[in-house]
């Protein structure tokens, strides 16, 4: 009997695991990959830049005009940033608010990742008696307003860093100047570290930056 008695003893205790086993949720599937993001489509970013963007920025992203900005070689990730926020009027521009609301996603970054392939033309600063001026606060800031220098994102020769600080490297001075007015008198919204560096320069600060960023190579 005590043989028989121990057999149905280890039965009877087996049976909760047992149990409990069978009644164990069965492991979650797997979470399947996310979708790789669509590569750039170059050709659709070189036909919509040329139907949307070429008459001010430039065949090429050159833009001719010191107003306007030349695109070409900027980074990408940059480029994508601003049309969207020209889109959802987060950085205003009638004319850019305009031409970006017809935009997509995906023409922003076909649009964007095409600029950013052409090789852009460099620039050249013409004010002399400015430009030792705006080389001493590119490099080295301004000590005593607390002026960070602007090689510090934008690297020394102005290439930037991507997807954070844009290439600067010979654009237009008549460009540059404008932003970082914009940025200093509250135009230009969409950046509160360049808001708060543009708030402590004056005219004549900004114009030998611009015009120092101008022949940077």
């Amino acid at each position: 009997m005590k043989p028989f008695a121990s057999l149905l003893m280890a039965a009877l205790l087996a049976v909760p695991a047992a149990t409990a086993f069978a009644q164990a949720p069965a492991p979650a599937p797997a979470a399947s990959a996310a979708p790789a993001a669509a590569k750039p489509d170059l050709t659709q970013g070189s036909a919509k830049f040329t139907a949307v963007c070429a008459a001010c920025h430039g065949a090429d992203g050159n833009s001719a005009v010191p107003a306007n900005p030349k695109l070409a070689q900027q980074h990408p990730e940059y480029l994508v940033k601003q049309l969207q926020e020209f889109k959802d009027g987060k950085r205003t521009s009638p004319i850019m608010q305009g031409f970006a609301a017809q935009l997509t996603e995906a023409d922003m970054k076909n649009v964007s990742y095409w600029a950013g392939s052409q090789k852009a033309k460099p620039g050249f600063a013409k004010d002399k008696d400015l430009v030792t001026l705006g080389e001493r606060i590119y490099r080295g800031g301004i000590a005593d307003r607390q002026v960070a220098a602007c090689a510090g994102c934008h690297s020394p020769n102005g290439a930037g860093v991507p997807a954070q600080y844009p290439r600067l490297s010979g654009q237009h001075a008549d460009y540059t100047a404008a932003q970082l007015i914009a940025f200093r008198d509250g135009g230009r919204k969409n950046s509160l570290q360049m808001s708060q560096i543009a708030a402590k320069l004056n005219d004549r600060e900004i114009r030998a930056v611009a015009d120092y960023i101008a022949g940077l190579r």
